[in-house]
C-alpha cells in the first residue's frame, strides 16, 4: 500500500524510549490478556443472567446453583479485566496517540462517561454477588450491568475504528466541537463489535467448562455447567468465525492483500481458525461427557483460547497499521532513542509483576475448598 500526504497531526518531538517492535510486542501481548479476560466476563455474565432467571422462573436448583457460580466469579474477572487493559491503551497512545487523541476528542463526551460506566458495572456486580450468596434473584440487576459494559465496548468501537478515519474527522468537528460523535464513517464498525460479543460467547462459554472443574460444586451444577457452557461455546465460535469473514470483507482490499500475504498476519489468522477450531472441538466433546473434563481437555482449552484470542489481536493490530499508513502514519518509522536501562527495569518488573500472579494462583490452587450454595434451604 502507496502512503499518502500525512493526514495526521504532527508527530511529538519527543523520540520513543524503546523500539518500536518492543511497544508493539508489549501491545499484543497485554491486549491478549485483556480480551482473554473480557470475553470470559462478557460470556459468565450473559449466561449468568440466563441461568438466574430461568432458575427462578423453572425453580431449578441447579440453574440457581449455575448462575450463583458466574456471579461469585464476576467481581474477580472485572478486576483482571480492568487491570489488563490499562497496558495495551497506554502503548496504543505511544504508538498511535496522533490517531487515538482526536478520535477521542470528537467522542470526548462519551469518552469520559466510560469512567462512569464501569463504575456502575462495577458496583452492580457486587450487589449481583450478595443477592446470589442469599439466594435471592440478580438477573436484573446483571441486565443494567451488562448494558453499563456493552456501551463501554460500544464506545471502544467507535473511537478505535474513528481513529483510523482521518479524512472524517473535519467533517464531524464541524458539525459539532462538543465530543457528541458516537459514529464512525467505517463500515466495519458494527461488525468488530459483533465480533468482539461472539467471541465472548463462545470463549465465555469455555470458561465455564474450566468452572465446572472445581471439585466442591454438586456433580449435578458441575455437569451443567459443561454441557452449558460447551453449547454457548459451540454455538459462540461459529457465530465469531461468522463475523470474522464479514469483518474481513469489509476492509479494504489493500488491507486483505497484506493480511492474507504477510507472514506475521496470514499466520495470525491461522493460529485465530485453529482456536476456534479446537475450542469447538473441545466443547463437543464435553457435551458428549459432561461429567468428565479430563486435563487433556483443559489443555486444549487453554491453547484455543491463547491462539483464538491471540491471532484476534494480531490480526487486528495488522488491519490499523495498514489503514494509518494509507493516511501517512507509518508506526515503524519513528524517531527512537532507546534508553536500555529504563527499559531493563520496566521489564524487570514485569517479570516481577508476572511472578507475583503465578504465586497467588498457586496460593489460590491450594486453598482447601469452599462450599458455594446459592439456594434458600
Amino acid at each position: 500500500m502507496q502512503p499518502m500526504p500525512s493526514a495526521f497531526p504532527g508527530v511529538d518531538p519527543i523520540p520513543l524510549p524503546a523500539p518500536v517492535w518492543l511497544f508493539k510486542v508489549l501491545h499484543d501481548l497485554t491486549l491478549t490478556l485483556h480480551f482473554g479476560a473480557l470475553f470470559l466476563f462478557l460470556g459468565a455474565l450473559g449466561l449468568g443472567i440466563l441461568w438466574n432467571l430461568l432458575g427462578h422462573r423453572r425453580r431449578s436448583l441447579t440453574l440457581l446453583a449455575a448462575s450463583g457460580v458466574m456471579a461469585t466469579r464476576l467481581p474477580v474477572i472485572m478486576t483482571f479485566v480492568i487491570n489488563f487493559g490499562v497496558p495495551p491503551l497506554l502503548f496504543a497512545q505511544v504508538l498511535y496517540g496522533r490517531a487515538l487523541y482526536t478520535s477521542s476528542i470528537l467522542i470526548g463526551g462519551y469518552w469520559i462517561a466510560v469512567v462512569f460506566l464501569l463504575m456502575l458495572g462495577y458496583f452492580l456486580l457486587y450487589r449481583m454477588n450478595r443477592r446470589a450468596a442469599a439466594g435471592k434473584p440478580w438477573w436484573h440487576l446483571g441486565l443494567l450491568s451488562l448494558a453499563a459494559v456493552l456501551a463501554i465496548a460500544r464506545i471502544y468501537s467507535t473511537n478505535m475504528t474513528l481513529m483510523l478515519r482521518p479524512d472524517a474527522w473535519a467533517a464531524l468537528y464541524q458539525a459539532s466541537a462538543a465530543g457528541n460523535h458516537l459514529a464512525s464513517p467505517d463500515p466495519s464498525l458494527d461488525l468488530r463489535w459483533l465480533l468482539m460479543l461472539t467471541s465472548s460467547l463462545g470463549f465465555g462459554g469455555l470458561g465455564c467448562i474450566l468452572f465446572s472443574l472445581k471439585s466442591a460444586l454438586d456433580p449435578d451444577v458441575r455437569a451443567f455447567l459443561a454441557r452449558g457452557g460447551g453449547m454457548a461455546a459451540v454455538f459462540g465460535l461459529a457465530l465469531t468465525a461468522a463475523c470474522g469473514v464479514l469483518a474481513f470483507r469489509a476492509q479494504p482490499s489493500t488491507v486483505q492483500y497484506v493480511l492474507t500475504h504477510a507472514t506475521l498476519h496470514r499466520g495470525a489468522m491461522l493460529a485465530w481458525a485453529a482456536g476456534l477450531l479446537l475450542g469447538g472441538g473441545a466443547a463437543l466433546g464435553v457435551m458428549a461427557r459432561p461429567g468428565s473434563v479430563s486435563r487433556n481437555t483443559l489443555g486444549t482449552i487453554l491453547a484455543a483460547g491463547l491462539l483464538g484470542v491471540g491471532g484476534h489481536v494480531v490480526v487486528r493490530d495488522g488491519v490499523r497499521d495498514q489503514m494509518v499508513l494509507a493516511y501517512g502514519l507509518d508506526v515503524w518509522k519513528r524517531e527512537v532513542v532507546t534508553n536500555w536501562s529504563v527499559v531493563g527495569v520496566f521489564i524487570g518488573f514485569l517479570l516481577a509483576g508476572v511472578g507475583v500472579l503465578v504465586w497467588l494462583a498457586l496460593v489460590v490452587k491450594r486453598a482447601p475448598p469452599l462450599e458455594e450454595r446459592y439456594v434458600n434451604s
